[in-house]
């Protein structure tokens, strides 16, 4: 790693903390020639692959999954940290199985079950994108459904 400042190599790390919302290591740094300090985040490397509808694969990023939280969750009862944080906990989920690939098809589900029982607009503001409803009928089916599971 080199300084951004002044591209020299030589650094020290003057303080670390853990960031669990962000599923990091927060390091601040201080260049040894120019004196300058900085932010560094290491985060831990997700070899997930994605499968997605189409038949390609592409590697897990907690950042879309968060956008796709974000603007599901858009003025409703759940707060942008909560969104961080539960993408975190999805992640750590999908770790902890020790998978090499996930279809797409099954990250919606697990971020439908858990957006239910958090917000019932959140939850369909995002099934209405993941199952691509071809009509009114599915989307009232699944109001429907969701008012029977959260009853």
């Amino acid at each position: 790693m080199k300084c951004p400042y002044c591209q020299h190599e030589d650094l020290k790390v003057t303080d670390s903390r853990d960031s669990p919302e962000m599923n990091a290591i927060r390091r601040r740094r201080e260049c040894l020639k120019c004196l300058r300090r900085f932010t560094t985040f290491e985060t831990i490397d997700l070899t997930i692959q994605v499968l997605k509808r189409d038949g390609r694969y592409e590697d897990y990023q907690q950042k879309k999954l968060i956008n796709g939280m974000l603007a599901a969750c858009r003025h409703t009862t759940i707060s942008h940290d909560q969104v961080i944080a539960l993408a975190a906990q999805i992640s750590d989920d999908i770790m902890r199985r020790q998978v090499r690939e996930i279809s797409t098809k099954e990250l919606g589900e697990i971020v439908m079950k858990n957006l239910q029982s958090l917000d019932s607009i959140a939850y369909i503001r995002f099934a209405c994108i993941y199952k691509r409803f071809k009509n009114i009928e599915e989307l009232v089916s699944a109001i429907e459904s969701s008012q029977a599971s959260t009853q």
